[in-house]
């Protein structure tokens, strides 16, 4: 994932937190925002401490990153968003965090449609 591609200060993801909408299902909640700014998108992924240790969270932040820029052409333009990974994806294999986080998107409408 790009450097400008990525959501890294408080401020950001308190703005997204605080006015933008929210998607879940049980392996990842998705917060999402308009932003014009954001060409193509803006990513921010969060794990919190409840998932396991440093290298757990942050083997977690890497596969996810990595399926979302495997899947960025699919993803609408000019939004900035937040992956938050929850307990029950620390134990599933790369291909079913990629069905999960694909569905997630799709359920807050962030996917394209495919042609």
């Amino acid at each position: 994932m790009q450097r400008k591609l990525r959501l890294r200060n408080r401020e950001e993801f308190s703005r997204i937190y605080r006015s933008g909408k929210s998607f879940a299902n049980g392996q990842f909640v998705v917060y999402w925002s308009r932003q014009p700014a954001a060409e193509p998108f803006r990513l921010g992924v969060s794990a919190s401490r409840k998932i396991g240790n440093a290298v757990v969270r942050n083997r977690l932040r890497r596969v996810v990153k990595e399926i979302v820029r495997l899947h960025a052409d699919r993803i609408v333009p000019q939004v900035d968003l937040i992956l938050i990974v929850r307990k029950p994806a620390v134990s599933m294999k790369t291909k079913e965090l990629e069905r999960s986080v694909l569905h997630v998107l799709r359920k807050a409408g962030l996917l394209k449609p495919r042609d």
